[in-house]
């Protein structure tokens, strides 16, 4: 049987702040890790994710990919035992229902079209 490799990650929040460290296990997606961030992103913060598509998460320069696992994203503390990860969170800020209504008054200004095709 297989052990399991855990790896140790922290989360910097873009105000400074970090939630974490916790241990994943190195098989763990980077969907379900932005699930468990979810769940743990403080009450207090506001505009909070609300979907992993919200997320970003950065290590070393990259942004990680939602299908691939923490072993497949080459993270370069695996390889130093004992090693915490930070990564950076980026969060989309929400999109408002007035900002879009904005948008198709600007288009009809502009001489855009507001015409339902059957």
């Amino acid at each position: 049987m297989a052990v399991q490799e855990l790896v140790e990650i922290k989360f910097r929040l873009a105000d400074g702040s970090d939630i974490g460290p916790n241990k994943y296990a190195s098989s763990t997606t980077v969907a379900s890790l932005k699930d468990k961030l979810i769940a743990q992103w403080p009450k207090d913060k506001v505009n909070g994710p609300r979907t992993t598509n919200d997320v970003k998460l950065i290590n070393a320069g990259r942004i990680l990919e939602n299908s691939k696992t923490l072993g497949e994203s080459r993270l370069p503390a695996v390889e130093v035992p004992g090693g915490v990860i930070t990564m950076h969170v980026v969060v989309r800020p929400p999109v408002n229902d007035r900002n879009n209504d904005k948008l198709k008054d600007d288009s009809l200004k502009k001489g855009g079209c507001a015409c339902t095709i059957l």
